[in-house]
């Protein structure tokens, strides 16, 4: 937004001045924030930092030490430099002493070997940050505009991500709190390249406060959240980062966060003519649900109710199965892209054979690969919501292919990897992991050949027996206890402790859910 030194002296006003830049080259490059002429030899102290001066030299002290005094009282307030026209005080050139100095403290000075007024060259240096101001005040206001219209229409987070990347002209990533990327942008460069190891690297970037820039791994970061939870950071790639940048990045990151809320009122009214979304989401009362599956010819009072959930699998195909099997229900799509379904039986002990029938039958119209889990049968339809969560909580949290046509998943088939597997989208889980393994992984990251994650895995999977480990992990016993002991100072724990491990065993277990 402010010219630098070197722009300054690149102005007609300026160079009708002749000017010679006799120390302080290296500071050329400093934001001019504004232009002061005076002779006052104290001016110094009625400077803010960021001004180039302007005087003729004849307030200036006569001696060595007063002039050195001047120049560095200058640099100390954080002036940007100083310009003396040459004629009046000094005629071919500055005083040693001030060049000399000036130098040491890489503060520009400048002689002006021509008159020149300097209400021109301060007219020209003003106006010219008064238009960069007002051109920045307009790109802003183009900035939040875009951000509000995204907003307003309910914008995915990957539009968002995309109009960031546009207007930035670099990449862009939003990600979770596990590092796991959620959308990007290349900005026209390779996505391979930019997602290439991602977690390692993004766990290097490591920028002071909520908003920052890290310099050395070149990219602007801020944190994503709402309501006083973070669930994500945004980071655009960046070598130097400008205000403007900042602006963009925050700015960007507030539309995610109110996208985020947005989307989850508009899928509660978005599901209200569905039955099975009414049931989730509450968005009617459940009188209406029952009053409505009636007139579809689905009775649901008086039923045994079983909530039952099919991963990967179309509504249609589910409705079909549902038929064939000879079984009353509602099924519908979930907004997940799964297939929920709410059986109606006539009686508990009907429950068995109706989920095997159904499982059959959906594997037979599919190419067997779906996974069928179902909730907890209830007597009433207040209950149903209760049963659909339960299979919808088991069917994203199974990872292996069914063992057999018949296969129904329940809550009981889980284990404590299913569970960790149902909590991975919790931010709560997320920073768990981060707290207990955290240390390591950046470890990790900075030295990649060490790898200490693995070594703590096979420590914990052995159950602590260090013989047994260091012979799974093919290396010597000095060598693995070495390496336990790397682990345990990176970590600052005990691994000789039992709830230690335990809490490590169950970290590791979430990070394996964290990146399925």
């Amino acid at each position: 937004m402010f010219p630098s030194v070197r722009e300054v002296l690149d102005l007609d006003p300026v160079r009708n001045g002749a000017p010679r830049v006799v120390a302080g080259e290296r500071g050329l490059d400093q934001a001019v924030r504004w232009v002061h002429s005076s002779e006052v030899p104290d001016i110094a102290t009625l400077l803010r930092g960021g001004e180039l001066i302007l005087i003729t030299g004849i307030g200036l002290p006569s001696d060595d030490a007063g002039l050195r005094t001047f120049i560095t009282d200058l640099a100390d307030v954080g002036a940007c430099g100083l310009a003396v026209e040459m004629g009046r005080r000094y005629s071919q050139r500055l005083p040693a002493v001030m060049v000399r100095t000036a130098e040491e403290l890489g503060f520009p000075l400048v002689e002006l070997h021509r008159g020149t007024p300097f209400v021109l060259i301060t007219q020209a240096v003003h106006g010219m940050i008064v238009d960069a101001q007002l051109a920045e005040l307009r790109a802003t206001a183009e900035l939040h505009q875009r951000f509000t219209d995204l907003s307003v229409e309910g914008a995915a987070p990957a539009e968002v991500v995309a109009q960031t990347a546009a207007l930035a002209g670099a990449p862009v990533v939003l990600e979770n709190l596990s590092r796991q990327v959620l959308a990007y942008d290349a900005a026209g460069g390779s996505a391979e390249l930019l997602l290439a190891n991602w977690e390692s690297h993004s766990r290097a970037v490591q920028p002071p406060g909520r908003t920052g820039h890290d310099a050395e791994a070149g990219w602007l970061v801020t944190v994503v959240g709402a309501r006083g939870q973070d669930w994500g950071r945004l980071l655009i790639r960046r070598p130097v980062a400008r205000d403007r940048d900042i602006t963009l990045i925050e700015r960007a990151a507030a539309t995610l966060a109110l996208v985020r809320l947005t989307q989850r009122d508009d899928l509660e009214r978005q599901t209200e003519s569905a039955l099975l979304a009414a049931l989730l989401a509450h968005a009617v009362p459940v009188g209406d649900v029952v009053v409505r599956a009636k007139a579809l010819g689905v009775h649901l009072e008086r039923r045994h109710l079983i909530g039952v959930v099919i991963r990967a699998c179309p509504a249609q195909v589910a409705a079909r199965a549902l038929r064939d099997a000879s079984l009353a229900g509602l099924a519908g799509a979930l907004d997940d892209g799964n297939t929920g379904i709410l059986l109606a039986l006539r009686s508990v002990e009907e429950e068995g054979d109706a989920l095997r029938r159904l499982a059959v039958r959906v594997r037979a119209l599919t190419d067997g690969d779906v996974v069928v889990a179902a909730g907890e049968g209830v007597a009433t339809p207040k209950e149903a919501r209760r049963s659909l969560l339960e299979a919808s909580q088991v069917a994203m949290s199974v990872r292996h292919p069914a063992s057999s046509p018949e296969e129904v998943l329940r809550l009981a088939d889980v284990g404590l990897p299913g569970l960790l597997h149902m909590l991975r989208d919790e931010p709560r889980l997320q920073t768990f992991v981060e707290q207990e393994l955290g240390p390591l992984l950046a470890h990790d990251a900075r030295h990649p050949r060490e790898q200490l994650l693995g070594v703590l895995r096979i420590y914990l999977e052995c159950g602590r027996n260090k013989s047994a480990a260091a012979e799974h992990s093919h290396l010597s016993r000095p060598a693995f206890y070495e390496r336990l002991a790397r682990i345990s100072r990176v970590l600052g724990a005990d691994l000789d402790s039992v709830p230690v491990c335990l809490s490590l065993h169950v970290a590791l277990l979430a990070l394996d859910a964290l990146r399925d």
